[in-house]
């Protein structure tokens, strides 16, 4: 059960926060605990993260603001593991770094400027620049699949429609294009086996004409032997 101390300042952060948003960030409180939030980081541009949606949750302790929270990330995002409690000087991993003065926008900006960062630390993995894009590339479409992420943040789930409908609209429209071109091509190499043919039949034609004078001249010459050699078998 959370202390009184602990949902005050947990209330009076979040209002602080609906009106002082952390940059690339989007945090609530889910519905029926206080003490779990979930949040969305956004990647930055000219990062391999960018175009993302990284979907977590931060669990803070009774005690807080005295004693740091548990953070951990859902969305595969090629730098830190799922499920797994991430190592920052603001988590629950260095309690004897912790400040009571730090807030849930402090937590939020730091989690963000680490996830942009290579420094290897616990629950961190290693990828690749490519494998770090195509995560964030699948990342929306992979959040809208939970529950709980569908629920609180309607927003992202409407960009993802707006996304999906257009993608549909721009297959719809490129379809009768390639079918144009398909038929085109069957048209053209139709064209051209009907040249082919044509060509053929005409060489053939031709050749056909060109042979007979051969002929016909051989026959005459044979012809024209023989009559020349009757009076020489008269004699």
């Amino acid at each position: 059960m959370a202390e009184k101390a602990c949902i005050k300042r947990l209330q009076k952060e979040y209002r602080a926060l609906c009106k002082e948003p952390v940059s690339h960030v989007v945090a609530r409180p889910s519905p029926n605990d206080i003490l779990e939030w979930h949040y969305v980081l956004e990647g930055s541009d000219g990062t391999p993260f960018a175009g993302g949606y990284y979907y977590g949750k931060i669990k803070f302790p009774p005690e807080y603001p005295y004693k740091p929270p548990g953070i951990t990330m859902t969305t595969p995002n090629g730098r830190f593991m799922t499920q797994k409690k991430i190592c920052l000087s603001m988590s629950d991993f260095h309690p004897e770094s912790w400040n009571p003065m730090w807030s849930v926008s402090s937590i939020l900006t730091g989690l963000l400027s680490f996830m942009m960062d290579t420094s290897p630390t616990t629950g961190s993995v290693n990828t690749t620049v490519a494998e770090k894009q195509r995560l964030a590339k699948s990342s929306l479409a992979f959040n809208c699949k939970t529950p709980a992420f569908r629920k609180l943040f309607p927003e992202y789930v409407e960009k993802y429609n707006q996304e999906q409908l257009a993608e549909a609209q721009q297959t719809a429209a490129e379809s009768p294009l390639q079918e144009s071109n398909t038929r085109a091509e069957s048209e053209k190499a139709v064209e051209l086996r009907n040249e082919d043919s044509e060509g053929g039949l005409k060489e053939r034609r031709k050749n056909k004409k060109q042979g007979l004078p051969a002929w016909i001249i051989l026959l005459l010459v044979s012809v024209f032997g023989v009559v020349m050699a009757l009076p020489l078998l008269q004699l």
